[in-house]
């Protein structure tokens, strides 16, 4: 099973356990949870290091996890799933099962995610309005990512899944340039 597959697993079976009727953890909750728990983990090499080394004992590294969960106030629910994420020495697999579990999360709650590139930071204005214009165009809500191309010229280029949506000054220079050659 390659690496990609296993921290699949793992993501869907927390996200099953938070997305379930009974969960004592909303789903966004458990998502920032895990999300400052591995940003912890990152942020120190020393923590990193200990969590991952064969030679340290689960116990010890059990407690260790407790004692950051502790600190972050994170649920127990999701203190157990990095229990088990230790003790089957998947702790290097963590920043992975993190990102996809954003990922199952976001298609189990009827989410797709944007990638939004624009020449310049849109105002919050503008990014509301792109993003109600990107759920009307799509069909569903809408999650955006936004990154900054100064190649752009102006506008915004959105792409949803394989979708490409092309408002940038940019594209409407190329397609202009397309119909001038094809009149020739």
């Amino acid at each position: 099973m390659t690496v990609t597959a296993v921290a699949a697993r793992y993501a869907e079976a927390l996200a099953d356990l938070v997305t379930a009727p009974n969960s004592p953890v909303r789903p966004q909750d458990a998502l920032d949870e895990f999300r400052a728990f591995e940003s912890t983990l990152r942020s120190s090499g020393e923590l990193y290091t200990s969590l991952t080394t064969p030679a340290v004992p689960i116990s010890r590294k059990k407690a260790v996890i407790a004692r950051i969960a502790d600190d972050l106030q994170v649920s127990q629910l999701i203190r157990n799933f990095l229990f088990v994420v230790a003790g089957h020495h998947r702790i290097p697999l963590l920043s992975q099962i993190l990102q996809l579990f954003e990922v199952v999360l976001d298609e189990r709650l009827g989410y797709v995610r944007a990638e939004v590139a624009s020449a310049r930071e849109l105002s919050a204005e503008q990014r509301n309005a792109l993003n109600a214009t990107l759920e009307r165009l799509s069909g569903k809500r809408v999650r955006m990512r936004f990154t900054i191309n100064e190649s752009l010229i102006g506008g915004v280029l959105a792409r949803i899944g394989s979708t490409v949506y092309d408002g940038s000054v940019r594209g409407r220079l190329q397609s202009m340039e397309r119909r001038l050659v094809r009149q020739e």
